[in-house]
């Protein structure tokens, strides 16, 4: 249970510390300040963990979800910092907005869950694919190196030990059974990592400078602070998250065998938004659930909610040890980069998976797939596409999930439900449901 709960936060570490980081970086806070931000971001993250695996009356789903720090709020919290005149505000405001925005999504999670009714597996499967499909090009930048502006990014050490750690893992699941077999990912970390140290890539410096000891006192950098632009803003982000976690949710709840239906998704996101409420208060920032992770559990197929529990101990214990953050944090990108592209890859098989269930004979099935992933992998394939629109706007239009989504949904309703009488929506939107196929599933 250790080993495969280390492994989990192995997948997501590099996804939780990243917006403290830019963020930080933004505000020019200390090394030290920005040290204790990550930590805090580590230290929510384990809590967010635990509401949603453990779970407490009607919050948590209960599924073997982590939970972390979104990178939907990265480009609105840098923009709250940008049009901040006092600096040393922009964290007090972010956290103001945080809170707002998690109380109002924790209200609205029981409407929100109302929409699964309009995720047969037409548009889970797609949303599933597209979550796979989206993860792959951050896979791929961490293959190339830790910083892109440097002249090494990219360079042929770093692929190669990408490409080193991907036939470690691979061998491993090919090769080994049991035990050994489940945890090949952690493995393959361990030996890229230790194959960077004579290539000069691994770098202990952090460990060294790390305090053993350390906590998140509660608002370090200042008490909340309530503006209106940067509440609704977040707001924005919120339900951004919550439209991600949903299809997460649904993701999760087909590749263990238990179908997310409206009360799983509602308990699944108010820890989300509870999480993100409570976060500010240990200098945290919004969470949300990590789609990678998913990603481990297809492949390794263990789908034990207390193996991530596991995990969220381990955050909690890294954002109240530096040091032992810090040992997290010597696992060079381009090893991350390497397994990387195993997880998200099992992501997308799943979403394939589903949609062979889809009922694909059918051409509005068909064009629904179609056109839900093409928009959702234009902000992949082309970052740039909506750069003439509102800062506010791209936060969803820049969000491939959630564009594929919505596009998903919208689609199955005009041509599957729309005109139709009720029994043959149900026969051509629900294909799953007879005896037969869950089954089959099961």
């Amino acid at each position: 249970m250790a080993t495969t709960g280390l492994q989990h936060v192995a997948a997501m570490y590099a996804g939780v510390v990243a917006p403290p980081l830019i963020v930080g970086a933004a505000i020019g806070l200390s090394a030290a300040d920005l040290t204790f931000l990550t930590g805090a971001c580590l230290f929510t993250a384990g809590l967010a963990t635990f509401l949603q695996t453990l779970g407490i009356w009607k919050i948590g789903a209960r599924l073997p979800f982590v939970n972390g720090v979104t990178f939907a709020g990265v480009a609105p919290m840098t923009a709250v910092v940008a049009s901040t005149g006092d600096k040393h505000d922009a964290l007090p405001i972010i956290y103001g907005a945080v809170i707002v925005a998690g109380l109002l999504g924790f209200v609205a999670a029981p409407f929100f869950s109302k929409a699964v009714r309009y995720f047969p597996p037409v548009v889970t499967g797609s949303v599933i694919t597209l979550i796979g499909v989206s993860l792959l090009p951050v896979a791929f930048g961490w293959a190339q190196g830790p910083d892109p502006s440097a002249g090494d990014y990219g360079s042929s050490t770093y692929l190669t030990l990408a490409a080193v750690t991907l036939v470690i893992v691979l061998l491993l699941r090919r090769f080994t059974s049991g035990f050994v077999k489940q945890i090949a990912v952690l493995l393959g970390l361990v030996a890229g990592t230790l194959i960077a140290i004579p290539l000069g890539v691994t770098d202990f410096g952090p460990v060294a400078d790390a305090a053993p000891v350390g906590f998140p006192t509660p608002f370090h950098f200042g008490a909340p602070q309530f503006h209106i632009a940067a509440v609704l803003s977040m707001c924005v982000v919120m339900v951004v998250s919550m439209t991600e976690s949903t299809a997460d949710m649904l993701a999760l709840g087909e590749i263990v065998g238990r179908p997310s239906d409206e009360k799983v998704i509602a308990a699944g996101l108010r820890a989300d938004t509870l999480g993100s409420a409570l976060s500010p208060l240990f200098n945290g920032f919004m969470c949300s659930a990590f789609a990678q992770n998913i990603g481990l559990v297809a492949m390794t197929r263990i789908r034990s909610r207390y193996v991530v529990a596991t995990g969220g101990a381990f955050l909690l214990l890294m954002g109240l040890c530096p040091m032992a953050a810090a040992l997290i944090a010597v696992v060079p990108r381009p090893v991350l980069g390497g397994a990387g592209v195993v997880l998200f890859g099992s992501v997308a098989a799943s979403g394939i998976q589903t949609l062979v269930r889809a009922g694909l004979d059918r051409d509005n099935n068909v064009l629904i797939v179609a056109v839900s992933l093409a928009v959702g992998i234009i902000p992949v394939s082309a970052p740039g596409f909506y750069h003439s629109f509102p800062e506010t706007a791209r936060i969803v239009l820049d969000s491939g999930i959630s564009m594929g989504c919505l596009t998903a949904v919208v689609l199955n309703l005009v041509f599957n439900h729309l005109g139709r009488s009720r029994g043959e929506a149900q026969d051509v939107t629900h294909p799953m449901e007879s005896g037969e196929e869950i089954a089959a599933v099961h």
